[in-house]
């Protein structure tokens, strides 16, 4: 039995020019690029709580992740 996920994922990563990206987990591309750190998580927060159970994951300038925040239908106690 197939069951599809009501969850999306973002990250707001760096890009190699400076400005960064937000894009969908497992994407193949960037859903939307800016200028500054603060626009794309404005959008990636935006996107995420649109969906029944969003997350955003903010990456660093290096790469690594900084926080994370998720909305929606989020369980608890967490699974697992």
């Amino acid at each position: 039995m197939e069951t599809m996920s009501r969850s999306k994922t973002y990250h707001v990563t760096p890009r190699t020019d400076g400005g960064w990206n937000v894009k969908e987990e497992n994407g193949s591309r960037a859903s939307s690029s800016h200028d500054t750190k603060t626009e794309a998580i404005a959008l990636a927060k935006e996107l995420a709580k649109k969906q029944a159970l969003g997350q955003v994951i903010i990456h660093k300038q290096g790469g690594t992740i900084q926080t994370e925040h998720t909305y929606g239908m989020d369980p608890y106690p967490p699974e697992g």
